[in-house]
């Protein structure tokens, strides 16, 4: 984006020298300017902008996944505690583990006050609020730690409100599952 407003704003400096430079010499044509770069090559970026938006939004929708893992996520000041649907009965805090390249859904809900989830090198933030459950879908390409944190304000100490995604191989995951389970 940082690339493409500034290929923009240098080619709108470029006609607007341009256009000082004509009116000096009185050879201006407002048709093409108004018509050709006042409207066409605005309608141009802004459609080509929103396609590449819709075709990036599409890619990262959740889809239907055969092995699909289910996780409950619960935001409190200043903790998150973890269900997994594959090992009822098993409750972490601050550690979210996940299978690497398997995708995740991510069921996010607050206790006390709206905090956000976010884990930046996964997914985007998505908010947790009290009586309500917003799903987010994640996956890790490999295993290994990710950092996460609540980026919403929720009082004194957010910014000590942090959590860690521990994406596991599938040998990982199924002893995380074996040792975790009741």
């Amino acid at each position: 984006m940082l690339t493409g407003s500034g290929m923009i704003f240098g080619l709108v400096m470029l006609l607007l020298l341009a256009a000082w430079r004509r009116r000096a010499e009185g050879r201006a044509d407002e048709r093409v300017w108004v018509w050709g770069l006042g409207l066409a090559f605005p309608l141009v970026v802004l459609t080509a902008l929103t396609a590449w938006g819709l075709v990036v939004g599409e890619r990262l929708r959740p889809r239907d996944a055969v092995d699909l893992v289910v996780v409950g996520a619960e935001a409190r000041q200043w903790e998150w505690t973890f269900r997994y649907a594959d090992a009822p009965g098993v409750v972490t805090r601050n550690i979210l583990h996940i299978p690497a390249q398997r995708p995740v859904d991510v069921e996010i809900t607050s206790l006390d006050v709206i905090h956000a989830f976010w884990v930046p090198r996964l997914a985007g933030k998505l908010d947790a609020i009290p009586g309500r459950t917003n799903r987010l879908r994640i996956e890790a390409d490999a295993p290994g730690d990710y950092a996460g944190a609540s980026a919403e304000f929720s009082g004194a100490g957010y910014r000590e409100h942090v959590f860690t995604v521990r994406a596991h191989d599938p040998a990982g995951w199924a002893a995380f599952l074996e040792g975790a389970a009741p």
